[in-house]
């Protein structure tokens, strides 16, 4: 059973008498700069014996309670790139419950970060997120160090955690202040998390604190550096501690067959990471590349009263895709423009408000809007108000793909994978004529509905009864020429169907969703459907719009792998180590592409996982 919906409270920033950097929440004063830096070093570097400790590691993790203003990370940050014998990669998990607003943040660390650490802080709030619950990957020096935030509950999110960890800092506010930061189950869950030889560390000397950790695991002693001016404890884990994630594999070589949305986000994030990868393309070894000429689509969060498990991947995946993207050249980024989205019903405004009130998320993410500032958003009338997203994004899926697929390591290949078969060095992918078209120790499955013929064939189905029953639903989408809409719309414009800005030939309204259809294709009915569509949205007479002819008008046809509970399947197939699938992205290929990506590639690189393990889990391929 998932915990209860507990919305952020954000620490606010105070001073006390004598101007110290005061947290009310807790009723405790953060340390000076000094302070915390010469605490950070001593204490929490050489108490879990760092730098020596990554020196000729592949990867090497840390897991923090208690963020604050990032003082720990970016001291250790700062370490690790001084150290010329440093591991290949640093990896940083951190908690934090109270999280300070970027604003705040932003100057907190422009006043107070001492000039060693100013040029790291300036990049550490650059990226610094949305107040929003869950997990939050940064990533610096060009992916070698990535800083994984848990916003929310220390309790809630440390038994979601998947990361093999090396050392521990324990970092919360004074025992006696912040009870629950130093309690045993808490401690638990962190222990469950460490790899062989883990080390931990904090300042806290509680006798209580002691035997807390040597109940859940770890061998401990009280310490002392410099005479005794930084008394701490220190200690690590027995034989019997457990990691609860595997290690990572050396970068090599991955097959993925399929080079759609699923594909190109699953080789962007191997590559990335120095993997060598195969695309194998059946649309374009037949003329056709996945989403050639589909110009336009959205990518939007979802939002939900109970924040449900769709809602917590929708805003993850959504969080991560402008991460991950939006440093791509020209028209492969996508145009943050946001999205207004309306209300199906008028009645539905107090109800709105409410799911709103509870979530407590920022205004400046989301926010609900009446008729009139929807419309001043839109730059049309519309016809209700309902919510805007700020971070809604207008993205050129064909585009998209070719930038993805244009990563350095990826080679593309155009072929129709029917089946895999063990290999002396792990899958040989075949043709339907059983040709080898490719050979990997890892193969990834990202090819939507034709996942399922494969793994039939393949003898790999009947062990994945969800999988089974992945059905492919036919949708098309309709150009429309922005005179026809005064222009088009400012930012996008979803509900019942969307309507998306011009981007240069055209606004894509859609989309229509058809059942049983034996070809995907542009036809009268599908345009007459999504012109329906995109006028229910709107409010006003548009002459131009009203005279469109159904089937008179360019568009895109296409089709979505869908599966029982609209969510998708990713991850390692249990029964055939080494396939790995990520399919049944449904209608929401932008939302999934860069998350289920990173997701896969992080669990191979042995990396902290971006995604809770309970939404891990509910995706999982069975």
């Amino acid at each position: 059973m998932s915990a209860p919906y507990v919305p952020l409270t954000p620490a606010v920033v105070d001073f006390d008498a004598d101007g110290k950097l005061y947290n009310s929440l807790s009723s405790d004063v953060h340390r000076s700069p000094s302070g915390a830096l010469g605490q950070a070093e001593h204490v929490f570097l050489r108490g879990n014996g760092l730098p020596e400790r990554w020196r000729g590691r592949r990867e090497f993790t840390v897991c923090e309670t208690g963020f604050g203003l990032g003082w720990n990370f970016l001291t250790l940050w700062k370490a690790w790139r001084d150290d010329p014998q440093r591991s290949a990669t640093l990896h940083v998990v951190s908690l934090e419950a109270h999280p300070f607003t970027d604003p705040d943040l932003s100057a907190l660390l422009a006043r107070f970060a001492p000039a060693p650490l100013a040029d790291l802080a300036q990049r550490l709030a650059a990226q610094w997120p949305a107040l929003l619950p869950g997990l939050h990957r940064l990533e610096f020096e060009n992916g070698a160090v990535t800083l994984t935030l848990g916003f929310g509950d220390a309790q809630v999110l440390a038994p979601r955690l998947n990361a093999r960890v090396d050392a521990f800092f324990l970092d919360g506010f004074a025992p006696e202040r912040n009870p629950r930061m130093w309690a045993e189950p808490l401690l638990r869950d962190l222990a469950a998390l460490a790899a062989p030889g883990a080390t931990v560390a904090t300042w806290a000397c509680t006798g209580a604190l002691r035997d807390g950790l040597q109940t859940v695991g770890f061998d401990i002693e009280r310490a002392s550096e410099q005479g005794g001016e930084w008394p701490m404890t220190v200690g690590v884990i027995r034989a019997e501690g457990r990691a609860a994630a595997a290690p990572g594999m050396e970068a090599g070589h991955a097959v993925v067959v399929g080079a759609g949305l699923a594909g190109a986000g699953i080789a962007q994030a191997l590559a990335g990471r120095g993997w060598r990868v195969t695309v194998l393309d059946a649309g374009r070894a037949l003329g056709a590349p996945a989403h050639a000429g589909h110009l336009a689509a959205a990518l939007t969060p979802v939002v939900a009263r109970d924040d449900n498990a769709r809602a917590r991947l929708s805003r993850a995946g959504s969080q991560r895709a402008l991460a991950r993207w939006q440093g791509l050249a020209g028209d492969a980024a996508p145009r943050v423009c946001g999205t207004v989205q309306v209300e199906r019903d008028a009645g539905k405004s107090a109800a709105l408000a409410g799911t709103l009130e509870t979530l407590a998320f920022p205004r400046d993410w989301v926010r609900q809007v009446d008729r009139d500032e929807a419309s001043a958003l839109a730059g049309l009338p519309l016809a209700r108000g309902g919510v805007f997203f700020a971070q809604g994004m207008l993205v050129q899926p064909n585009r998209l793909i070719d930038a993805l697929l244009a990563t350095a390591g990826v080679t593309l290949l155009p072929g129709k994978a029917a089946r895999v078969e063990p290999a002396a060095q792990g899958w040989r992918v075949l043709d339907e004529q059983g040709a080898e078209l490719a050979q990997a120790q890892t193969v990834i499955l990202a090819n939507a509905a034709g996942a399922r013929g494969v793994l039939a064939d393949s003898g790999l189905l009947e062990p994945l009864p969800r999988v089974a029953q992945m059905h492919a639903l036919a949708g098309e989408v309709t150009l429309v020429p922005p005179a026809a809409l005064s222009g088009g719309p400012r930012c996008i414009v979803g509900g019942e169907g969307y309507l998306l800005p011009d981007v240069g030939a055209g606004c894509v309204v859609g989309s229509t969703y058809v059942h049983d259809a034996t070809d995907a294709r542009i036809s009268a009915d599908g345009q007459r459907v999504t012109l329906g569509k995109a006028a229910g949205l709107l409010s006003g007479h548009f002459p131009d719009f009203d005279a469109l002819v159904p089937g008179s008008l360019p568009g895109w046809a296409g089709w979505r792998a869908v599966l029982p509970g609209r969510l998708p399947a990713v991850g390692e197939l249990p029964h055939a180590r080494g396939v790995w699938l990520a399919i049944g992205y449904a209608s929401r290929g932008l939302s999934w592409s860069a998350l289920m990506g990173d997701l896969i590639a992080a669990r191979l690189a042995g990396e902290p996982s971006p995604l809770e393990t309970d939404l891990a889990q509910l995706i999982s391929p069975r």
